[in-house]
């Protein structure tokens, strides 16, 4: 939690690049095993402790993941099946927990059967050869959020499972928006940057009194964040835009990189932009938020309930964010090392099925199966948790929800953002790519900044020595 300002820390999305000597490596030792698409011969399942093994649940101790693994525990131990799950959350930050994965699963040191990985990871692990393919099944065509359930697969097989989604939002002070004299402050319905922008002028001619600063804050700071806003303005200035083709390879071009870098510097002129921002992560940029600094601020779906312990519906509200949005998440995927792969599976079609999701989503997280948001009959099976006293005064359920229990945004503006998503490219060197674009992109926002073509055309250099084309 923020000392400062009693915000969780973020989730998962701060991913570090991938040193190409590492990468190497790896698949140097997939060459030595045959590779991800020849794993080796299936042993029986040894009756045990299944280890998962992923970040920290943003939801607080005993939250929703250890409560699902909880449940599933204790349906094993009435079956006597000899097998139980054990949750170990990794220290540290994102980019030290994938560290520790990579290593561990590579040197077979750990003993993790079940992993938590970010989507952008997924490709990288699997081509390594440190994940199993699964069998197709599953994946449910009919009720995984398409965009989210592509996440899952690599090279033509599938080698994880969605488990939480994650996509940009827009969150706006309904309060500073009534006290600039601006008449409409319900935005769910959505608006384009153009129309964010006369808000933006129009709450700058007559400011709140207080903290109020400029109109919006994001996450620029030169880690995943600012790539995530980067890749957020390069889908939105071209249609159909991708840094990567469906096998990895480079495949932009210098015009489409010179329209993105144009919009990425429309979207942090300093007009409309709090100066921090080119500072901020998660915690900074939510902080800065919820003290008036400004009326806007893009983040993901987890800030519903936290901004939501100090703010009231007529104070917060949330939608869609302008123009393109980027997708985020984490999946479950089963070693290749795992000697209850089979078992593991089996916990992993539990953890991700529609009753789970639907907690997961009740929660706070985004769930990645359409039924969670739009049938009323499926429920989470766990029971309430009961509420504890707080030593901050939070309230035990600040969410607000509609009459089927859901956040009330729900169905109405995080299920269609989930579905409009755009994804981040999907290569095995991934951390090569965000490596190379945060860096690349940090003149943009310093005090003598290119023009739109000369950093369209280094940024371009610079990505096809990190990407093959």
């Amino acid at each position: 939690m923020s000392p400062r300002y009693g915000v969780p820390d973020p989730p998962v999305h701060r991913l570090p690049g991938t040193p190409r000597l590492l990468l190497a490596a790896l698949l140097l030792v997939t060459a030595c095993t045959g590779g991800s698409g020849s794993p080796a011969a299936p042993s029986p399942d040894v009756a045990g402790d299944i280890v998962v093994a992923g970040g920290r649940d943003v939801t607080g101790q005993n939250g929703i993941r250890q409560q699902l693994i909880d449940d599933w525990n204790e349906r094993e131990a009435k079956k006597n099946s000899g097998y139980r799950a054990r949750l170990v959350e990794l220290p540290g930050s994102a980019d030290e927990q994938r560290s520790q994965l990579l290593g561990a699963l590579q040197s077979g040191s750990a003993v993790y059967d079940v992993v938590n990985l970010d989507v952008t990871w997924v490709p990288e692990f699997a081509a390594a050869g440190l994940i199993r393919p699964l069998p197709g099944s599953v994946l449910d065509a009919d009720d995984h959020i398409e965009s989210v359930a592509e996440t899952a697969r690599w090279d033509g097989e599938v080698y994880s499972v969605p488990f939480n989604s994650d996509v940009g939002l827009l969150y706006y002070r309904r309060d500073l928006l009534k006290a600039a004299g601006v008449q409409q402050t319900d935005l769910s319905a959505g608006l384009d940057q153009g129309q964010l922008e006369d808000l933006i002028e129009e709450i700058d001619e007559h400011p709140a009194q207080g903290a109020y600063e400029k109109g919006w804050t994001t996450q620029l700071a030169p880690y995943e964040g600012r790539t995530v806003n980067a890749v957020e303005a390069f889908a939105s200035a071209t249609e159909g835009f991708h840094f990567t083709g469906a096998d990895g390879h480079y495949d932009a071009d210098l015009a489409q990189l010179t329209a993105g870098v144009a919009e990425l510097r429309r979207r942090t002129e300093s007009p409309y932009t709090l100066q921090d921002a080119v500072h901020s992560d998660e915690a900074a940029s939510l902080g800065d938020f919820a003290d008036g600094r400004t009326a806007f601020l893009r983040h993901w779906p987890y800030a519903y309930r936290t901004l939501h312990q100090s703010f009231s519906e007529e104070q917060l509200g949330v939608a869609p964010l302008p123009g393109r949005a980027v997708l985020g998440g984490q999946n479950l995927a089963v070693t290749q090392g795992s000697q209850r792969a089979a078992k593991a599976t089996e916990l992993i079609r539990y953890l991700t099925g529609e009753e789970s999701e639907r907690c997961l989503l009740d929660a706070g997280f985004a769930a990645t199966r359409v039924s969670a948001y739009t049938t009323d009959s499926v429920r989470c099976p766990l029971p309430p948790t009961a509420p504890s006293a707080s030593p901050t005064g939070e309230r035990a359920d600040p969410i607000p929800r509609d009459r089927a229990g859901r956040p009330r945004y729900a169905r109405g503006i995080l299920l269609p953002a989930l579905r409009e998503a755009v994804q981040r490219p999907r290569t095995p060197l991934y951390g090569a790519f965000t490596q190379t674009f945060t860096a690349q992109l940090g003149p943009l926002l310093g005090d003598s900044p290119p023009g739109d073509a000369e950093l369209a055309a280094s940024l371009d250099a610079a990505l096809r020595k990190a990407l093959p084309d």
